[in-house]
């Protein structure tokens, strides 16, 4: 084990011990500006740890993606961690004697994926990039300490700047992708999932399914204008947490985003037309040779700037975010043994993410199981939760709400949380407030706004042919959108 990976290693075994404590004492001050170049940052400074976890989200996620090349987002994300290409000095440039793979602002080698494996390793550093429906985001952890931080955020910025996208590393990840597309299509669980997004988002791009042919429309060139589009300055947000001062801050997120071309104002993104409600019921039957049905119920749900948030929130832990406590699993589970587990969730994000219930159980039991959910569901929007449900929800998030600061790692994810969301500053000091407010009947109109249960989607895989399921009875018809 090398020095580096040593001290690494030790500064975590020893900051676990330090953060143990930090979910109880009230929650650090996040100081935001905005960079000259448009970038805004968010930073909590904490000695907990001598270690720096950095994010960068940019307004980059797969809803701008074109329906035929759905999936651009993700694989132009993890294309850029296959290689960095090279950067040459103009000619007056002076020669610094640098590190190859950090370069000198201007000098620096190509490095291939081993390479740029090899110089993370040797660092004791990680860095991670992903593209998800709403932003594409780049993770940086490092020690603090000046001179291996300073050649970690280089290297990053390389990464996040100056992507190679090897056009021989795509062809072979493609085929890996497509490997991967065709087993996950043998298996119910996605089919199910794949229906429900088809039902519930129709033509909006947070139902687009990436396929083998999708893939095939994606080349490098493709990744190429897509970085350059979406990933510049203006659109970032900077998360950080972890031993530097504002002035360190500062400087860090300035070399991160120093790769990238400099801009003349923020081009505006492309529009991306709301989820568009359903207008009535949609029921989907998919035979399917499996021991166990599986089973969707949903519909489009919330954006996350939503003030309803708090009450749903709440409302679903009642409802079935609660586990074994939850009103579905009682019902479904405890009480008529139609699944081993059931469970219900929303998705928001900077549109109508969905709504959904979901669980396995028998193919000769899916229609009963089907109908008590859909009941429990009708019942819950109808009356809202019971005084004794309400403490016991608000016991437990509340009494569990330490544990998502308890470490530098959940710290950031809270603090990009507020960055992408443009959350107030002191939302986890009001966060147990906030919650402790929400009453019975803040969730029982809150889930009445949101929710209709006469006209959601219905997906269940397994079973029955499709037209003996459609034909069962009480069984809601098919329709469109």
């Amino acid at each position: 084990m090398t020095t580096i990976k040593k001290a690494t290693r030790a500064a975590c075994l020893a900051g676990a011990i330090g953060l143990a404590s930090l979910g109880a004492q009230a929650a650090l001050p996040i100081t935001h500006w905005t960079l000259p170049n448009g970038a805004k940052v968010y930073l909590v400074s904490t000695d907990a740890l001598p270690i720096v976890d950095v994010q960068v989200d940019f307004d980059a996620g797969s809803r701008f993606d074109p329906a035929a090349q759905a999936g651009l987002a993700g694989v132009t994300a993890a294309m850029a961690e296959k290689g960095v290409r090279a950067t040459d000095c103009p000619p007056s440039a002076e020669r610094k004697n640098t590190t190859p793979a950090d370069g000198d602002g201007c000098r620096a080698p190509a490095l291939d994926q081993n390479a740029l494996g090899e110089a993370w390793a040797d660092l004791g550093a990680s860095f991670d990039a992903s593209g998800g429906v709403d932003r594409t985001s780049y993770s940086l952890r490092t020690l603090s300490d000046p001179a291996l931080l300073d050649r970690a955020v280089a290297l990053a910025a390389r990464v996040i700047g100056e992507p190679a996208f090897p056009d021989d590393v795509w062809r072979r990840d493609r085929e890996r992708l497509n490997a991967s597309i065709r087993e996950a299509n043998t298996k119910p669980g996605t089919i199910a999932g794949k229906a429900f997004a088809q039902a519930v988002y129709g033509s909006h791009p947070y139902g687009y399914e990436t396929t083998e042919a999708t893939l095939a429309q994606i080349d490098s060139a493709a990744m190429r204008a897509r970085h350059a589009r979406f990933i510049v300055p203006c659109r970032a947000k900077i998360s950080m947490v972890g031993a530097v001062t504002r002035p360190q801050a500062e400087a860090i997120a300035t070399a991160l985003l120093s790769r990238l071309p400099a801009q003349q104002g923020c081009a505006p993104l492309p529009t991306v037309a709301p989820v568009a409600a359903l207008v009535a019921p949609v029921d989907e039957r998919i035979p399917f040779a499996s021991a166990q049905a599986h089973v969707v119920i949903g519909q489009p749900g919330y954006l996350r700037a939503d003030p309803d948030h708090f009450a749903l929130t709440l409302g679903n832990y009642v409802l079935g975010g609660g586990g074994f406590v939850s009103r579905l699993t009682e019902e479904v589970r405890e009480k008529r043994g139609l699944a081993y587990s059931v469970g219900s969730g929303f998705s928001p994000g900077r549109d109508a993410g969905a709504f959904r219930i979901g669980f396995q159980t028998r193919p000769d039991q899916a229609d009963d199981a089907v109908k008590v959910s859909r009941e429990v569901l009708a019942k819950f929007v109808a009356e809202g939760p019971t005084a004794s449900e309400l403490k016991a929800a608000k016991d437990n998030l509340i009494g569990g709400f330490p544990l998502l600061l308890d470490s530098n790692a959940k710290l950031l994810g809270n603090v990009a949380n507020i960055a992408w969301h443009d959350l107030p500053l002191d939302y986890l000091d009001t966060w147990t407030a906030r919650m402790n407010a929400v009453s019975a009947a803040d969730i029982r109109a809150a889930f009445k706004r949101k929710l209709q249960p006469e006209r959601m989607v219905t997906v269940v895989v397994g079973g029955q042919p499709a037209a003996a399921a459609s034909a069962a009875p009480g069984a809601p018809p098919r329709v469109a959108r």
